[in-house]
């Protein structure tokens, strides 16, 4: 088992773990999955910045969590957003605590002073997960998105990664973060 940066080869797999969270949940807000040239230009699209993380074993990968940028304007840049998936058996595993820890520690020296979870509020497995790793409650948005025939809200979670008043330079993209 380890952890590792994602690459291009494994956008397939990612998409179909991803795939039923689109299709059966509302964990995704999106309605339809994304076809495999338009989830390869997002990844694309994140990795230019942000790390994206898989979980291997035995050559099989069971889960991803990646960052994003939550905001677009320029004051937000010191902020991400932090999203895991993993496919049904690797859940209640221990992998996404370690996937998220090593997601954060990246985050962190990119120079990113906060990251959030957005969560669908139905989702009170993962609210419970994000408060166990260290997440506090910062907002709900009731009734945002509209899936599956009813509303579905949205709890906010935050938590610091750097704690400094006045930030010392841009975040890294990830691709430089090695050099440093």
């Amino acid at each position: 088992m380890s952890i590792r940066r994602a690459t291009i080869q494994d956008v397939p797999r990612i998409l179909e773990i991803y795939g039923p969270y689109v299709e059966n949940t509302a964990i995704s807000f999106e309605y339809t999955v994304p076809t495999l040239e338009n989830f390869t230009q997002r990844f694309l699209g994140i990795t230019a910045r942000f790390p994206w993380l898989v979980w291997e074993e035995k050559g099989m990968i069971l889960g991803y969590a990646y960052g994003s940028l939550p905001f677009e304007r320029a004051a937000y840049q010191w902020s991400a957003e932090a999203s895991i998936y993993l496919c049904p058996e690797a859940w209640g595993k221990g992998i996404g605590k370690k996937l998220y820890a090593a997601l954060e520690q990246l985050l962190q020296r990119q120079g990113y002073r906060k990251v959030y979870a957005i969560i669908t509020t139905d989702n009170e497995a993962s609210v419970a997960f994000h408060r166990a790793v260290g997440y506090r409650y910062t907002a709900t948005m009731p009734d945002c998105g509209y899936k599956f025939g009813r509303w579905h809200g949205t709890v906010w979670m935050e938590k610091e990664l750097n704690t400094w008043d006045a930030p010392p330079r841009e975040p890294i993209p990830i691709h430089k973060l090695s050099e440093q």
